[in-house]
């Protein structure tokens, strides 16, 4: 009985001993094939930009492809169960906007296909950035006084669209501060809902600044108040919504890089390594600025507390605006 307990023992031992050498031996040899890089958002959209620009940094500090793969659907919660669903070996990545798609899943949705605790493993953060309220630029509404006013004198105060957990967050609180009950009207691309505002359908969008201050510069839109506490660089002539007097709420998300569960630790760390030199780089700088974000660099722990922490916040954002779990 002892030789068998002193022979599993050591069999246990040398398994251990083999999963210490096969992690460094994993991050060297990492990354041993093209990368596949989820967008939880359509091609064209502000996510997807921003998902392709890293990407393609990413491509070549690596020396292999990164596929951007747009997984489009259910809020963003389609790519990310892709992601939960991987091997774990840092091959397949997901670029997201986590404050959203990981950390507030849960308060959104009843039914998610994945755990956001349990089935993934933080990488780091990389751009931070708001939400903005617009119209359609051919109407005659200037401010988000003018705004409240027409849905106000609306049978059930009118309709809103967005495609993302973000922007019905920031949509809920607005309709909270100033008692509106303007229905939800969801949307899977950025562009359908662009086209129902246009038609009448929609009196507002809530949407990240990236696509909003790229329909506005197109004539398309006007964006009337951005969701942050601060203004943002590239929209210096938007007001903030605290700045107007309606704030108390800052939601503008962040946007990190998750990998599944179980990924070895040397292959995230690497990964982290190459996405900080990508953010701190002069032409990321100018990229994110361009695109209505700030650079936001950080580490797997960083992140992984963040995520924590957001999900409280979120938490009480949902309470808050009153969201009942889709």
């Amino acid at each position: 009985m002892q030789s068998q307990m002193r022979h599993k023992t050591s069999i246990k031992s040398l398994a251990a001993a083999l999963l210490l050498v096969a992690a460094p031996l994993a991050a060297q040899d990492y990354p041993a094939r093209e990368i596949r890089a989820l967008c939880n958002y359509s091609a064209g959209s502000g996510a997807d930009v921003i998902v392709r620009f890293y990407s393609d940094r990413l491509a070549k500090l690596t020396g292999k492809p990164v596929i951007v793969e747009n997984r489009v659907g259910a809020n963003g919660a389609l790519a990310t169960d892709a992601l939960a669903k991987s091997r774990p070996d840092g091959h397949t990545i997901l670029i997201t906007p986590a404050s959203s798609t990981i950390a507030s899943a849960p308060y959104l949705f009843k039914n998610l296909p994945f755990d956001t605790e349990k089935d993934f493993a933080a990488v780091t953060t990389i751009a931070s950035l708001s939400f903005t309220i617009m119209v359609d630029a051919s109407k005659p509404i200037n401010s988000i006084d003018e705004l409240v006013a027409q849905l106000k004198a609306k049978p059930n105060n009118g309709f809103y669209g967005t495609t993302n957990n973000t922007g019905v967050i920031a949509a809920e609180l607005f309709k909270t501060r100033f008692g509106l009950r303007t229905t939800y009207v969801p949307y899977k691309q950025n562009v359908e809902a662009l086209t129902g505002l246009l038609l009448g359908q929609l009196d507002f969008l809530t949407f990240d600044a990236t696509w909003a201050s790229a329909q506005a510069k197109g004539g398309k839109v006007r964006i009337l108040a951005a969701t942050a506490t601060k203004r943002s660089v590239a929209l210096p002539g938007v007001p903030t919504l605290t700045e107007l007097g309606y704030g108390g709420n800052d939601v503008s998300p962040w946007w990190g890089v998750v990998v599944a569960a179980g990924t070895p630790k040397p292959v995230v760390d690497r990964l982290a390594a190459w996405f900080n030199q990508i953010t701190a780089a002069e032409d990321t700088k100018q990229f994110l600025a361009n695109s209505a974000f700030d650079p936001f660099p950080g580490s797997p722990e960083q992140m992984q507390s963040l995520l924590k922490s957001d999900a409280q916040r979120w938490k009480r954002y949902v309470e808050l605006a009153k969201i009942e779990p889709q």
